[in-house]
């Protein structure tokens, strides 16, 4: 017990040391080169890990490659009949609200509906046609030049 006492007074009275900077530079030098040592055949390791995973997927059976090819397909074909079905949801909201479908966003029928009154509502009142000053009359005159038919309607109009 007294020598650990000993040796820690000894520690204690020994003056901090000072290095210079070649002698820092030495001791990173040192440091960093066993350090890089480590990794020195990283190379050489990724070669081969490439040359593993070359010869894993040569040696895949024909039936893992199609299973795989498979596969894919089918995660593909799942996105675009969601598409498909999100696609006609906004559709038929549109027909039935009359708010063009590329206006809404919703996943579902839900989503969509409460989509539209709320464009509905925003916009002020429900869609459809603007009104018009002739009523909607239908032009009885066909058949002749624009012209003519300006002639006639001024004709009318000052009678």
């Amino acid at each position: 017990m007294n020598e650990t006492v000993n040796q820690a007074n000894q520690t204690a009275e020994q003056p901090e040391r000072t290095f210079t900077q070649a002698e820092m530079d030495a001791i990173i030098r040192d440091r960093l080169s066993r350090e890089r040592s480590k990794y020195a055949d990283y190379d050489d390791i990724k070669a081969k890990a490439q040359k593993f995973d070359a010869a894993e997927e040569a040696s895949k059976s024909e039936l893992q490659k199609v299973t795989e090819r498979a596969n894919a397909l089918q995660a593909q074909l799942d996105t675009l009949t969601k598409a498909n079905a999100i696609r006609g949801i906004r559709d038929k909201i549109a027909a039935e609200t009359g708010v063009p479908a590329d206006l809404l966003s919703g996943d579902t029928e839900e989503a969509c509906k409460a989509q539209a009154e709320k464009l509905i509502a925003f916009k002020g009142s429900s869609p459809g046609y603007p009104s018009t000053r002739d009523a909607g009359e239908v032009n009885k005159v066909s058949g002749t030049a624009t012209r003519d038919q300006f002639a006639n309607w001024l004709n009318e109009q000052i009678k």
